[in-house]
């Protein structure tokens, strides 16, 4: 299968989610966005999993998952997101033996996933559907300068507001982190590009 590689854009507070992290993954080559949605402690295992120069007195799950990886002569080859059903996204962590070359595949969260990955530096990577259901583009070339107020999302009043507007208001949505909005608003240009097809 022809998998897109992914790289971590950040990690930020969700403003749709008390509680809850975004984590923006993003597809070099087509600029696409990819939010997942994320736990308090995912979060943080990602941000030390990322930062190599900081570790805690005690180990964390991640981190004593990795130490056991690694004494069984494992390593982690790469994260696949395969499939997203109801908002919820599934992943594979694939593992290799460094001794019998022996390949193992676990299912696992996509948050747990991507914190596994990124202590052993492997990549992600997804699916193009998973890309075309749950991506965000921003074509940020077209986008008006004029502003748009997040009523006429919340109201779902999108069909009244122009293309150049929707661009804006997509571009508005992920800077305030809204990936709620932005879906909505990704579906309601879609539309529009199909019609235009």
């Amino acid at each position: 299968m022809d998998y897109k590689k992914l790289t971590i854009r950040g990690i930020s507070y969700s403003q749709t989610q008390s509680g809850a992290y975004a984590l923006l993954l993003e597809h070099e080559e087509s600029n696409v966005k990819l939010p997942v949605v994320i736990g308090n402690f995912e979060a943080q295992a990602i941000s030390l999993g990322l930062e190599k120069d900081i570790h805690p007195p005690r180990p964390l799950t991640h981190d004593l998952f990795s130490k056991f990886i690694t004494s069984a002569h494992f390593e982690i080859t790469s994260v696949i997101i395969y499939q997203i059903i109801d908002g919820v996204f599934f992943s594979n962590i694939n593992f290799k033996n460094k001794d019998s070359q022996e390949e193992l595949i676990m299912d696992a969260r996509t948050s747990d996933a991507v914190a596994m990955a990124v202590r052993f530096e492997a990549p992600i990577y997804t699916t193009q559907q998973v890309l075309s259901e749950a991506g965000i583009l921003l074509e940020l070339d077209d986008v008006s300068k004029q502003d748009t107020p997040y009523e006429e999302v919340i109201e779902g009043n999108l069909s009244s507001l122009t293309i150049e507007d929707l661009h804006k208001l997509l571009e508005d949505a992920v800077k305030d982190e809204d990936f709620d909005a932005a879906l909505e608003i990704q579906e309601e240009i879609k539309r529009r590009k199909k019609k235009i097809d």
